[in-house]
């Protein structure tokens, strides 16, 4: 996403750690989101955030990729 500043959501560090060491998840859908950073003394202006993205019940067959824009 172009940004040199990755942030992982505790939601998604405990799904990935959810299995414990030795069963660790194959595949995991995440969401990136690029933020603005709010700290005066950043380097960088954005950063990227990354979420565990929430599968539906019926599957993940027919889904696509959205892009979605958000106003801050």
């Amino acid at each position: 996403m172009g940004t040199k500043d990755v942030r992982v959501d505790v939601k998604l560090n405990k799904h990935i750690w959810s299995r414990g060491i030795r069963s660790v998840p194959r595949r995991v859908r995440v969401r990136i989101a690029r933020k603005r950073n709010d700290d005066e003394d950043a380097k960088e202006e954005l950063f990227s955030l990354v979420t565990v993205a929430e599968v539906p019940t019926e599957g993940l067959r027919g889904l696509g990729t959205k892009v979605i824009e958000e106003e801050d």
